[in-house]
């Protein structure tokens, strides 16, 4: 179980880090190591004054072969010329080569797991010639995690889930091929649309009688009673009883709130054009229609196929179940205090999945970032669902580690091909997609798998009763 914060002081603790430089001297790094929390860590490094020393050495040896000094050649200006004109410039670089260097070397002497490894910040950090160089490095770190019981001899149980396909999903399904059979036929002329119709519509806005851009579609079916909206409109009401030919105006009116500041608190007329009125003629279910459904014999194969792939997505849905309750059941029995940037990481993911949503069915396609207190609001609304991720997250972390789990190459490919299948975009696109994303992308694709497998190991572990 995790440390508690609480109102003691920081605790500092010095590391002396022996350092070999060469083969015949050996420097100490020193370190300092102070709690500044239950996930925080203040590192405070000094770096010997000989590493800096030749660090900067280094620096005006690779400076005087790269610039130009007039009236000497090519690597030959003095030293004390170099350090006049370019001293600024050798301090930042000597800067960027040690910190992250004696960053690294750092967190591993004092056996710390960053959250995230971040170089610390680099502005106003002071270094001298022939001085030790000193920083301080602030981290968040991994808490550490007292798993409970999870696997033999002491499994998590689970009740069994009894669900099976019955005759009636099956007949469901049969009518959902039949649907997708069926063939549209233009209605009588004259008839009035009813539920169950399709038509086939315009639809585009008017502000002040002239046409608002990215509010027209053209050629749009409908089906009279799905209560799907087109633009943001429900359009049932407006269809039923209307034949083909007809034009109907439908008057929307936007709250001053509305994103969108062109139709803010306005009132936009919507010229909803009936242009056809068609009817769903269903095929018989025969041998005939199920060899038009693909590679079946007769209706009783097609059947028999249907209720195969039915067992095994159900079968596939219970072990998703499980998983869930074992995933909740882990997140309830552990108790560890959780590193803030992994929160907010997650928050930040929430949030945007969010407003992707928002902004799906709205009149236009493209809409305002929200003000920061809406922002505020959404990313408060959803703190406990972001605490619970990363909490699962961290347990299955630990799990996959203590039963030394690891991703292969076939593990990324696995899923590389899975996702490709899911997103139904080319193999080689997603790979695209991935390495565009640099390593981090690489790495968060092989972590997702690894707490799969963690996932995986526990339900296996688990026992099913009843």
């Amino acid at each position: 179980m995790g440390n508690r914060g609480g109102s003691s002081p920081p605790s500092r603790t010095t590391i002396p880090n022996p350092l070999k430089l060469d083969g015949s001297q050996i420097l100490t790094m020193k370190m300092e190591v102070t709690e500044l929390g239950p996930m925080k860590r203040a590192l405070k490094i000094e770096v010997p004054a000989a590493e800096v020393t030749q660090q900067f050495s280094r620096a005006y040896v690779e400076l005087n072969r790269q610039v130009h000094v007039p009236g000497f050649r090519p690597g030959k200006a003095p030293l004390a010329i170099l350090e006049k004109r370019y001293a600024k410039t050798v301090e930042e670089d000597v800067i960027r080569k040690l910190v992250p260097d004696f960053y690294d070397r750092a967190i591993k002497e004092a056996g710390i797991h960053p959250v995230v490894v971040d170089i610390p910040p680099l502005d106003r950090v002071k270094i001298k010639k022939d001085s030790p160089f000193t920083f301080t490095a602030t981290v968040e770190i991994k808490p550490t995690i007292e798993l409970r019981d999870y696997k033999s001899p002491s499994p998590m149980s689970l009740q069994a889930d009894k669900r099976t396909v019955a005759e009636e999903q099956v007949d469901r399904a049969l009518e959902v091929f039949r649907e997708q059979q069926a063939r549209l036929d233009a209605a009588p002329t004259g008839t009035a649309l009813a539920d169950g119709d399709y038509a086939v519509v315009d639809l585009e806005g008017f502000l002040d009688g002239v046409a608002l851009e990215g509010t027209k579609k053209e050629g749009q079916l409908h089906r009279v009673g799905s209560k799907a909206s087109l633009l943001g409109i429900e359009i049932d009401a407006h269809l039923l009883g209307k034949q083909e030919g007809e034009v109907v105006d439908i008057p929307q009116t936007y709250p001053v709130s509305h994103p969108d500041h062109r139709v803010a608190g306005k009132v936009v007329q919507f010229r909803l054009d009936i242009k056809g009125v068609k009817r769903k003629t269903l095929p018989a279910l025969d041998d005939e229609f199920a060899k038009d459904c693909g590679p079946y014999a007769s209706i009783q194969d097609l059947r028999e196929k249907l209720r195969g792939e039915m067992e095994k997505a159900l079968k596939k849905d219970i072990e998703e179940s499980y998983k869930d309750t074992l995933l909740k059941r882990l997140v309830e029995t552990h108790h560890f205090d959780l590193p803030d940037t992994l929160v907010e990481r997650e928050l930040t993911t929430i949030v945007r999945q969010q407003l992707q949503a928002q902004q799906r069915g709205k009149v236009t396609d493209s809409l305002p970032e929200p003000a920061a207190e809406e922002l505020k609001a959404i990313r408060e609304e959803h703190r406990e669902e972001a605490n619970r991720r990363v909490k699962a997250g961290l347990i299955l972390e630990a799990i996959a580690e203590k039963e030394n789990l690891s991703v292969s190459q076939d593990d990324l490919n696995h899923e590389v091909t899975r996702l490709a299948k899911e997103l139904r975009v080319p193999i080689a696109d997603l790979v695209k997609m991935i390495q565009a994303g640099g390593q981090d992308s690489v790495e968060e694709l092989r972590a997702r798998i690894l707490v799969d497998k963690a996932l995986d190991l526990v339900y296996r572990q688990a026992v099913i009763q009843g």
